[in-house]
Formats: C-alpha cells, sequence, structure tokens
C-alpha cells in the first residue's frame, strides 16, 4: 500500500437517511455531476478514473509510471465511488453483525445506464453476482487478483487503454506509438494541457486556500479524488509544482485527511460510505 512521503528532494520526497422514489437517486446523483463546480467555470465534466489516470500520466510521454504498481486497483476504486456518487450502488444498511464498512456488501440501487462502458460493465457484474460481495472483493475482482478461475469473469481488462481512450474522445489526451527497442507501446500523451492543470489547481486548493479541516464539508468528488490519488500513488503529481511551504502545507493536512478513520468518519452524517469503505480496503492491503 502507498504511504504519503515527505520531500527530501521533491522527485522523492446520496446522504444514507434521505429517502427517495426508486429512480431519484440517480436521476439527483446524475444532475449534481454538472452543478458541483463550486466556481461556476465551464470544466470538463470527468469521471473519477479518468482524472486519477490524468493525474499519474506523464504529459509528454503519455504513460504511468513503469514503477506504478497502485493505480491499476485504484482506478477500480475509483469505479465502485463513482457508481455510489451516482446512485447506481450503496453498502447494505449497518447490522448488529455488520457494522464494519469491510464487512458490508455491495448492494446495487439502480441498473439504469451511466453511459460509460466502464462504470455499465461494473453493473452488469454486480447485478448479477449472488451473494453479493463486499468492497474489498470487488476491487479484488475487478482486477483480477483472485485465485477462484470461476470469478476471472469478473475481472475488467484494458481498463487504462479504455480510459485514455475516452480522454482522447475529449480532446485531453492524444494517440502515439513509441518504440521500447523490444516493442512498440501505444501512448497517450497530454494534448490539453489547460484540463490537467486546472484539476490539479482544484486539487490544490482544496488543501490550501478552501481547506476546511473536515471531510463531511469538503466537496465529495474532492474528497475521494484525493483518497483514489493516494490510493493510486500518484499523490506527489498533485502538489509537485507547489512551493517547499506550501507543499509540506499541503501533505500534513492530506495525512491528516486520510489518517482519519474510516468507520468514524463514514458514521457521521453525510459521511460518504463507499469513499471511506475504498480508503479502509487500500488500508488493510
Amino acid at each position: 500500500m502507498t504511504t504519503l512521503t515527505r520531500r527530501g528532494r521533491r522527485a522523492e520526497a446520496g446522504r444514507g437517511s434521505d429517502k427517495k422514489p426508486d429512480g431519484e437517486d440517480e436521476a439527483a446523483a446524475d444532475r449534481e455531476l454538472s452543478e458541483d463546480d463550486a466556481d461556476g467555470s465551464k470544466d470538463m465534466r470527468l469521471t473519477l478514473m479518468e482524472e486519477v489516470l490524468l493525474l499519474g500520466l506523464k504529459d509528454k510521454e503519455g504513460y504511468t509510471s513503469f514503477w506504478n504498481d497502485c493505480i491499476s486497483s485504484g482506478l477500480r476504486g475509483g469505479i465502485l465511488i463513482e457508481l455510489a456518487l451516482r446512485g447506481r450502488i450503496c453498502l447494505e444498511p449497518l447490522s448488529l453483525r455488520k457494522k464494519r464498512l469491510l464487512e458490508r456488501k455491495v448492494l446495487l440501487k439502480s441498473d439504469a445506464p451511466t453511459g460509460d462502458v466502464l462504470l455499465d460493465e461494473t453493473l452488469r457484474h454486480i447485478k448479477a453476482t449472488e451473494p453479493a460481495e463486499t468492497v474489498q472483493t470487488w476491487i479484488e475482482l475487478l482486477t483480477g487478483e483472485t485465485w477462484n478461475p470461476f470469478k476471472l469473469q469478473y475481472q475488467l481488462r484494458n481498463v487504462r487503454e479504455r480510459i485514455a481512450k475516452a480522454l482522447v474522445e475529449k480532446g485531453i489526451l492524444t494517440t502515439e506509438k513509441q518504440n521500447f527497442l523490444l516493442f512498440d507501446m501505444t501512448t497517450h500523451p497530454v494534448s490539453n494541457a489547460t484540463e490537467k492543470q486546472r484539476l490539479v489547481r482544484r486539487l490544490q486548493e482544496s488543501v490550501l486556500e478552501r481547506w476546511v479541516n473536515d471531510p463531511r464539508r469538503m466537496d465529495r468528488r474532492t474528497l475521494a479524488l484525493l483518497v483514489l490519488a493516494h490510493s493510486s500513488d500518484v499523490l506527489e503529481n498533485i502538489f509537485a509544482t507547489l512551493a517547499d511551504d506550501k507543499y509540506d502545507v499541503a501533505m500534513n493536512r492530506t495525512k491528516d485527511l486520510l489518517d482519519a478513520d474510516p468507520e468514524v468518519e463514514a458514521a457521521k452524517a453525510g459521511g460518504a460510505e463507499m469513499i471511506w469503505a475504498v480508503l479502509a480496503a487500500f488500508n488493510k492491503s
């Protein structure tokens, strides 16, 4: 599991209580996707998975670090959070026997298509699975980390390439071929640096100028993205351009946020259970 590191040299350094008729939760969640930009800017709407991959890509080279073995599972965690934020899935209710986040199963709330192929493919898997599985198990299944050959059907394949192609279609990445002596590889350099800079700036501001010191008051997508950036080992890419003093403040605040007890935070009103469940799963792995 990744850990937050300090800079020696910079390079190494849907609320549960609101009951709505069937179909309204996902409709409200989908509307919220186009209304939750605090500054009212015309930011391009990206999924959490697209944002994580964009943060992990080297701008000119167009690929993620060869040493990053965390981003694959981080992207799967992003899929679960994205589905929860869109009102498609949730955790089963608390019970006397199942109180902890990692003991509670992922339940289908709605199988209404999202329009995203990875999200809809995952929805079909969740709908077809009986009995239901936990968040940690779903991350493992979607990543293909299972010894059960009958469960390999749940693995999402070519996830990075499919997300990259979606970003190409949105005009943020381009597609090139690079030769690495022994093999050719398709790469996706950043072609619209403005969108990536806007994303990085938004995350930087969330722990600096707009820091609220309370996860419940944070924008849920921003909170989710910080959790996923940490889990995918791309957090350093967000803060690398900051001056040393601001870098230290940003990393300390992010560390405090990620060191919070997921069980405690998820139990609070508006605690965004799925976000904290994903963090708990990565903390355990």
